[in-house]
């Protein structure tokens, strides 16, 4: 019996190694087709463009909030009491619309006494230069000496003056006059009174604001080389349309089309940014200053770049990187130092040159040392991008259908109660052997 069990197991070790070693060249088998047909795999088609530096258009949008260009601040020009308010907070008033009164009776009396000193200052005036004359006869016929003369003459002068000056002073009065019936410098929407009726309000004290609503203007601060692309545009006379989008509402009342009328001419040390403005039309009002919106300033260029499609750009271990291709049409990669995006386009600042070949096709997949069949690029990153979006989508459908095809053979079969029938039968056989 015991010879018997060991003449069995040596069998068994025998069978297992053997089966070992089958499994073994099996696989080595596999690997080497596997790396033969690597060898052998097909050049891959890729759309390929070649680098030169050249000049792009794009549009570019800046965050900016929206001001009123003549917003004026209210203010008391004579002391007294507020009398009167003229108008209804929140409405819109025309320019020279009386606002405020601001006691007139008072200031309508000093004007009257002022006239009142201007005839008295041209009675006396009148009196001096009657004497002067006089005077000047009686010197001829040396009957006043020429000292009482001079005298008279100084009198008649004085008296001109104290008329100038009482004149003067009228015209100071009249002013006050008219300050007192406070008016609207511009037309606009007034805000909220900020004194009441009945108060007493001093030289310079804050009444309201008006806020003109149409135009409405928009500053904004631009890029440095941004600002010199726009500079070199303008003097060339190129037409730069501006249009304002505000977050949110219904697009065709919250988008408007307007005009850089304002390129500043230094650049802020603290922003590194140039000031530019843009005016817009604000039809019904709608657009209030304060409002934060987007600037899109449309048809610009960039001058003297290298850019490529943005899909054509991917992620390596050395940062941002594209695929070029060598002599020989085979794959390596280009660490390249990026720009700004221009529309679908990725500006290149450093790391290609020209005449380099780029691939520009979804770069999915792609190794170093892969042989490309180069296809020529149009020249249309849009294009380019929606074709690359079909083909990914295309793929993913056909992926998804191929899973849901098929069933797992191993989930199928530990399913089957009889399948774990059977291995319990050879199970307990195995050991009625042993």
């Amino acid at each position: 019996m015991r010879i018997s069990i060991a003449r069995h197991g040596w069998v068994a070790g025998l069978l297992i190694a053997s089966l070992l070693t089958g499994c073994g060249s099996g696989d080595d088998q596999e690997k080497g087709q596997q790396n033969q047909q690597d060898q052998q795999a097909p050049a891959r088609d890729a759309k390929v463009m070649t680098m030169e530096r050249r000049t792009i258009g794009y549009d570019r949008s800046y965050s900016a909030k929206l001001r009123s260009e003549q917003q004026v601040a209210i203010i008391a020009r004579v002391r007294g009491e507020l009398e009167a308010r003229n108008f209804e907070p929140g409405e819109m008033v025309e320019k020279g619309e009386s606002l405020y009164t601001i006691e007139p009776d008072v200031y309508q009396a000093t004007v009257n006494q002022r006239k009142a000193d201007v005839q008295s200052a041209k009675a006396k005036a009148f009196r001096a230069d009657r004497d002067a004359r006089r005077y000047k006869q009686l010197l001829a016929q040396n009957s006043v000496s020429q000292q009482q003369y001079d005298q008279a003459v100084a009198e008649r002068r004085v008296a001109d003056a104290n008329v100038a000056q009482a004149q003067a002073a009228l015209e100071s009065a009249k002013i006050d006059l008219g300050y007192s019936d406070v008016q609207a410098p511009v037309a606009g929407m007034i805000s909220l009174s900020d004194v009441n009726v009945g108060n007493v309000v001093d030289v310079g004290t804050e009444l309201a604001t008006i806020t003109p609503m149409n135009p409405i203007e928009v500053r904004f601060g631009l890029p440095q080389e941004d600002a010199f692309d726009l500079r070199r545009q303008r003097q060339q006379g190129a037409d730069i349309k501006a249009s304002l989008k505000l977050p949110g509402g219904d697009d065709s009342t919250q988008q408007l089309e307007g005009n850089i009328d304002f390129l500043g001419s230094r650049v802020d040390d603290d922003t590194s940014t140039v000031q530019a403005r843009a005016m817009f039309d604000n039809p019904d009002d709608l657009l209030l200053p304060g409002q934060f919106a987007r600037v899109q300033l449309q048809n610009m260029k960039r001058y003297d770049v290298m850019a490529v499609p943005e899909i054509a750009v991917t992620q390596g271990l050395m940062g941002p990187q594209v695929f070029v291709l060598d002599d020989e049409d085979k794959v390596r990669t280009c660490n390249v130092t990026l720009g700004d995006l221009a529309g679908p386009l990725q500006i290149i600042t450093d790391g290609l040159k020209s005449g380099d070949r780029v691939i520009v096709s979804d770069p999915g997949g792609l190794e170093a040392g892969a042989k490309i069949n180069p296809q020529p690029y149009s020249g249309d990153p849009e294009k380019l991008s929606a074709q690359e979006n079909d083909k990914s989508e295309s793929s993913s459908n056909g992926s998804a259908k191929q899973d849901g095809g098929q069933e797992p053979s191993s989930e199928s079969g530990s399913d089957d109660p009889s399948s774990k029938q059977s291995s319990s039968d050879k199970a307990k056989e195995q050991g009625d052997e042993a």
